[in-house]
């Protein structure tokens, strides 16, 4: 009998104790992200946020500790080393720039800290995992719509975001696609826009200045797109077929699926990649902070009338 119940006993502390949360000691994930200056990096923090509700909530031994967004690198900074200050288990983080990011994610590193990098590639690669949008697959997918637009046939203008690696390969794929599969596609001019809905208005109106004819733009970013749309529709002309934009954003995939005569597609790069990271390390702690991937690399999708209503989430911020 003494046996029966010290064995019912030690069951009894092994539930109450919970089974697999880590005999009560909380995994810490910090999760430090960009300030949201577009909206594309205001959807980032709203990523964040449903990823904090949704493992917490499936994970009673989880917290996830968000470093609210500052205005600059040095602010990001001070919040990594804030969470760092707080003995976190598990850090992510989508950088304002990498460059002064970098040394504070080596040294978390250095501390034993599993890393999650999002979108935006360290000076030095000491992370354990990589999570990204295929920057180039953006590029050749906007070029793929903009050849099934215009048949094969046209003259464009694109404009480009800020000039960057990211920029390069996004650019550099989608002049690569056209030259390759629709050489009958002329494009006339192709400008930083720095991914700005002002900056794109401002080039739109150069660009409007400048040729007399444009069958089709390449907003390359769904909020230029925006202020591609405003100044064209300032302009009064009625030369341009269509646009395409870049990104996914509930504005533009709503005017897709309504069918604006001249929003015809766009391709994705979702913010919701920050939630694909946080999940990674997640994982690569419930496995010994050994990563079952490098690397996680998501692709774009052209997006159009036929299948936005899939790529269409009203609730979010972007």
């Amino acid at each position: 009998m003494k046996h029966i119940f010290c064995a019912c006993m030690f069951i009894v502390l092994f539930m109450v104790s919970g089974c697999g949360d880590n005999g009560g000691k909380k995994l810490k994930i910090g999760v430090s992200v960009p300030a949201p200056t577009h909206a594309w990096a205001a959807g980032v923090v709203w990523s964040a946020e449903q990823a904090e509700k949704r493992l917490e909530a499936a994970n009673p031994d989880v917290d996830v500790i968000i470093a609210r967004p500052g205005s600059n690198s040095a602010d990001q900074v001070n919040r990594i080393e804030n969470l760092l200050a707080r003995n976190i288990d598990a850090l992510v983080v989508m950088s304002q720039e990498p460059g002064p990011v970098s040394a504070i994610c080596e040294r978390a590193k250095k501390q034993g800290v599993y890393l999650v990098v999002v979108s935006n590639p360290l000076d030095k690669p000491v992370q354990d995992v990589f999570v990204n949008g295929d920057n180039r697959s953006f590029g050749a997918a906007a070029a793929e719509a903009m050849g099934m637009l215009l048949k094969g046939k046209g003259e464009i203008v694109v404009m480009e975001g800020v000039p960057c690696p990211i920029n390069t390969d996004r650019a550099g794929a989608f002049k690569e696609t056209l030259a390759a599969k629709y050489p009958g596609i002329k494009i006339l001019a192709s400008q930083a826009s720095y991914w700005n809905m002002e900056k794109g208005l401002a080039l739109m109106e150069t660009y409007l200045q400048k040729f007399k004819k444009i069958d089709a733009v390449w907003a390359g970013d769904d909020d230029v797109l925006i202020g591609v749309l405003k100044a064209y529709e300032e302009s009064k002309r009625k030369d341009v077929q269509f646009m395409v934009g870049g990104g996914g954003s509930k504005l533009i995939v709503k005017k897709i699926l309504d069918k604006d005569p001249l929003v015809r597609a766009t391709v994705t790069y979702s913010p919701r990649m920050l939630e694909t990271g946080v999940e990674a390390a997640l994982d690569g702690l419930r496995n010994g902070k050994k990563a079952k991937q490098k690397e996680i690399i998501i692709p774009s999708r052209i997006i159009t009338h036929e299948n936005a209503r899939d790529h269409y989430f009203p609730d979010s911020v972007y």
